[in-house]
């Protein structure tokens, strides 16, 4: 089998995505299309190895599009340096956040010496630890357990205890997430490279200079390879009056001082649902404005429904199939001029968060002086390796798009590092991939899901158990959401899970080990749960394919 990464023009819609996607898989010989975001101008074809490249051209071509397969990055030579002296760092990472920190650390394992240069607030950038720890991961969950711990206090389902909860200071709130944010920050970031002496750490922006140096503040900085971690940052739409009216992205929603009372979220993703409800629970007003049919936009439509409901439940507003044509402030309040199926309406809220996708931080890396592409919204192209265009540079982490995860992050960060320090060729592409959207009930998915699983055309069985068949969740009255497990029908192998459910991400791993071992529901039936734990679950929804688990005691099964 190859792999084979497909930049593609002329897409401007999710439905253009899906027909390219199609066109590809009705080529012979083509295994598997991944075309997750057609925003990124990027699909990846796992095919025979007798599958000519120009033939996924033409197949594209007929389809109505254009499409170019770039050729393989040949080894990194171990040229010398390009002014004829020896580099100051084998690696140059570019960037201060999981991959940048991750391929550095993997540098100084392997024995060469690297540098991060991160450009930092002076510059215009995020703190080092970059968006995970400053102004993503840490942050935002820990305003989540703030107010679920809120929320539960005077929401709980027990008969004969009562107790209520009060958000008397928002500014402790935040000032308390900060608090974890300067502590991790330190801790996981600061003091463990000021301990490892091949490894150094400088502040400024750096511009590709070469092959082989960057310049930083006017100064040269030389490496054997160097390594573009510069992460994303908020899409922001060019909508009429939104500059000018001021609006919050998740790089200032978590040092607010005071309680926005109307927010508006724009988006349907993970970032938008998790701060829109957290916000909601700490009492502001919310609403939802999301452009597609349904939040949650690439999943199964039954997992959004259910989430909506849910977020619904909570008294968010949330408006779907909405246009935005204008924005501007007055009277002290955000007016968002949209049309929501097509009829003209205004919201008006306090505080707009915008939080409508990502886009690189690749603006002034100066690449087009060294031929290096970009696809989308400024991501940094590179091949399964890693590798650029550039033989000597490398890319990892949010800047070169999907998945933005700080997992994947990581790792890519140290493959890119032992791929352009030792010569390997380590391929980037992990799966399965669990993700999870850390909403109440949480959002989990590893593998595929329905839609993945038709749009490949793949005969599978679906079996979805709701939770209140799950004892667990009937002991602790929260029976919210399901379990939806998809097997291959052929042989019986798990190839995917969907799950809404309290703490449901703490399913995830067993299905996903499942799915990377191979094994079938009929393995996972046999293996023994604990009785009254969450992951009980998993058998039950495994048994549901083949009986009906409403007739069996919780002792039979």
């Amino acid at each position: 089998m190859q792999q084979l990464d497909l930049e593609i023009e002329g897409m401007t819609c999710a439905g253009c995505g899906e027909t390219v996607a199609q066109a590809l898989r009705d080529v012979e010989g083509v295994e598997e299309v991944r075309l997750d975001d057609w925003t990124e101008g990027r699909a990846s074809v796992t095919a025979a190895d007798n599958v000519d490249p120009d033939d996924l051209r033409i197949a594209v071509a007929d389809a109505g599009y254009s499409a170019s397969v770039p050729s393989p990055r040949s080894e990194v030579p171990g040229s010398p340096p390009e002014n004829g002296a020896d580099p100051a760092y084998d690696l140059v990472v570019v960037g201060g956040g999981s991959a940048a920190f991750a391929a550095a650390l993997k540098a100084s394992e392997l024995g060469y010496r690297a540098v991060i240069i991160n450009d930092g607030p002076a510059a215009g950038g995020l703190p080092i630890g970059g968006t995970c720890v400053n102004v993503g991961c840490v942050p935002s969950k820990a305003l989540i357990r703030a107010a679920e711990a809120h929320h539960d206090a005077s929401n709980h389902p027990f008969d004969g205890i009562t107790s209520e909860s009060t958000v008397t200071d928002f500014g402790a709130v935040t000032d308390q997430v900060q608090r974890l944010v300067d502590d991790l920050q330190q801790h996981k970031y600061l003091d463990i490279v000021n301990g490892d002496p091949d490894v150094t750490l400088r502040e400024g922006r750096a511009r590709l200079a070469g092959e082989q140096t960057v310049e930083v503040d006017g100064e040269t900085v030389t490496g054997r390879r160097i390594l573009l971690a510069t992460g994303a940052r908020t899409f922001v739409p060019d909508i009429p009056g939104l500059e000018e009216t001021g609006y919050l992205t998740n790089e200032e929603l978590y040092t607010l001082d005071e309680r926005p009372d109307h927010l508006i979220v724009w988006g349907g993703g993970y970032i938008a649902l998790e701060n829109a409800q957290a916000f909601s629970r700490l009492g502001s007003e919310v609403t939802i404005l999301q452009r597609s049919e349904q939040i949650l936009s690439r999943e199964d439509e039954d997992v959004a429904e259910a989430l909506t409901e849910y977020l619904r439940g909570e008294g968010l507003t949330v408006h779907t199939n909405t246009e935005v044509q204008a924005v501007q402030r007055a009277n002290g309040t955000v007016q968002m001029e949209v049309e929501i199926d097509g009829t003209p309406h205004t919201i008006t809220g306090t505080d707009l968060l915008v939080a409508t996708g990502l886009r690189a931080n690749t603006d002034t890396l100066g690449l087009e002086a060294l031929g290096i592409e970009t696809h989308g919204r400024g991501f940094l192209s590179v091949d399964n390796t890693l590798q650029t265009a550039a033989p000597s540079i490398y890319g990892a982490g949010d800047v070169i798009g999907d998945p933005a995860f700080v997992y994947t992050a990581a790792r890519e960060g140290q493959l890119a590092a032992e791929n352009a320090l030792e010569g390997t060729a380590h391929d980037r592409r992990a799966t399965p991939l669990p993700w999870v959207i850390f909403t109440d009930p949480q959002v989990a998915g590893v593998g595929l899901g329905e839609r993945a699983a038709a749009e490949q055309g793949l005969d599978v069985d679906v079996a979805t158990l709701p939770l209140d068949q799950v004892p667990r969740a009937l002991a602790a009255y929260d029976t919210r959401g399901f379990i939806k497990l998809l097997r291959e029908q052929a042989t019986g192998r798990l190839i995917g899970a969907r799950i809404v459910a309290p703490e449901g991400s703490e399913l995830l791993m067993e299905v996903a080990l499942a799915i990377q071992q191979g094994l079938t529901t009929d393995d996972l039936t046999d293996l023994l749960h604990p009785y009254l734990t969450l992951s009980e679950g998993i058998k039950l929804a495994a048994l549901s394919f083949d009986r009906d688990v409403e007739t069996l005691s919780c002792c039979a099964t």
